[in-house]
């Protein structure tokens, strides 16, 4: 299982132990999913610059868009090797040592409009600490532990239950909590076994190669007061029961070619999402006698979403659009307070810390922008020193963790 033939290339640069403690970044998006920067975490500098955000270390990996995560010392990444290979590894995270690596077959293509961006591996890994889960191209989840990258268990849903294989590959990131994963896998979302890998229950099946590759990952969330995991599918937005896989309530999401990427966003009782092709939306999931349902509150088409998923900062949602712009939305109103003038990159990995924001577009420009109603703020920005990256940040202590198509980079505040 471990694959010794290729060893990544290391660059070392002032390596330093940080005194500062850490919370691990352990799934797609931080520990929470909303890209929220927690206590552990140093203070941002008020301004960026190549001065006060030093590379640390970097390492040389194949091409692939799954977000680093970070967890028992170790940072985690993945890749897909000449097309053929999916490769796990573990490097130290002060050091950028190698630990371990695991392998294997795991290669397809995607559709010909999509290919442009690569067939490479999309899923971002989730970790308890102690056991990694990590979706493979092929509808393939596997688990391994994360001390010696040993291989626990692994599902294979095409070979295992003859679901057609995903036409964009497995995408969505799973959910971790307590006993279970919840992801999107198999042509479902599913409640999965840790311990095992085996399915509780599915729900919101499509048989369809195409709309049963979602792309979105799931949240959870008690939305009035009921406990419940938010997922968003190629065309439906809905509230799944944790307990059975009942959905509590669904609604559509206008999409062209079923292209509903983001994570639903609740805000209190009502959910954002915005879509490629459709625009920005709001519902308000009400109560109906002894059910739910949502109401569509409004609808811009002209704030298109597209892979930038939003944060939510004092109530007011801050999100990367179709149209390279940042757009700062009142979700009490439907209004757009502002939208940049300039533009930006095709895509924007988000992350937060109070009313700051981190925005790393796959260009690799590093934005540090003020969340105000206001106007956009864009306090300081440095292009760093990467190839094009679509994986997401991740945060932990007084560090940076960059994966971008060639490898990854960990940067460090001064």
């Amino acid at each position: 299982m471990f694959l010794n033939m290729i060893k990544p290339a290391l660059f070392f640069l002032s390596v330093t132990t940080s005194l500062l403690p850490a919370v691990d970044w352990t799934q797609w998006r931080g520990p929470t999913r909303d890209g929220k920067v927690h206590q552990g975490a140093a203070p941002w500098p008020k301004t960026l610059s190549k001065e006060n955000l030093k590379l640390v270390w970097s390492a040389k990996l194949a091409e692939g868009y799954s977000s680093p995560i970070i967890a028992d010392g170790k940072v985690i990444t993945v890749e897909t090797l000449e097309k053929k290979e999916e490769i796990v590894r573990a490097f130290d995270c002060k050091t950028g040592k190698p630990v371990w690596d695991a392998t294997w077959q795991g290669s397809m293509r995607v559709p010909f409009y999509a290919a442009k961006n690569g067939s490479w591996v999309r899923s971002t890994p989730a970790t308890d600490g102690k056991t990694l889960f990590i979706g493979g191209m092929r509808d393939v989840l596997v688990a391994l532990d994360i001390s010696t990258g040993k291989e626990k268990w692994r599902r294979d849903y095409p070979g295992e239950e003859k679901t057609p294989l995903p036409s964009f590959g497995f995408v969505s990131s799973p959910l971790l909590e307590k006993d279970h994963l919840y992801v999107q896998v198999g042509t479902s979302l599913r409640k999965i076994k840790k311990s095992d890998g085996k399915t509780v229950w599915q729900a919101l099946a499509d048989e369809r190669a195409m709309f049963g590759s979602a792309f979105s990952s799931p949240y959870r969330a008690k939305i009035q007061g009921i406990d419940q995991i938010l997922v968003q599918t190629r065309n439906l937005l809905g509230g799944i029961l944790p307990s059975n896989g009942k959905a509590v309530w669904t609604t559509p999401v206008k999409a062209m070619r079923g292209m509903n990427i983001l994570p639903p966003t609740p805000i209190g009782n009502k959910i954002f999402t915005a879509s490629y092709g459709g625009g920005s939306f709001l519902y308000d999931i009400e109560k109906q006698d002894k059910t739910l349902a949502a109401k569509e509150l409004w609808n811009d088409s002209k704030r298109e979403g597209y892979m930038s998923s939003p944060v939510v900062i004092d109530g007011k949602v801050y999100l990367h659009g179709r149209d390279k712009r940042f757009h700062c939305l009142d979700p009490g109103t439907g209004k757009t307070l502002w939208s940049s003038k300039d533009k930006f990159g095709e895509y924007c990995s988000m992350v937060m810390q109070g009313n700051r924001i981190l925005a790393l577009d796959q260009r690799g420009i590093l934005l540090h922008i003020e969340a105000s109603p206001k106007a956009f703020k864009l306090l300081s920005q440095v292009e760093l020193d990467t190839p094009p990256t679509w994986a997401h940040l991740a945060v932990c202590g007084d560090e940076l963790f960059v994966r971008h198509l060639k490898g990854i980079n960990v940067y460090r505040w001064k």
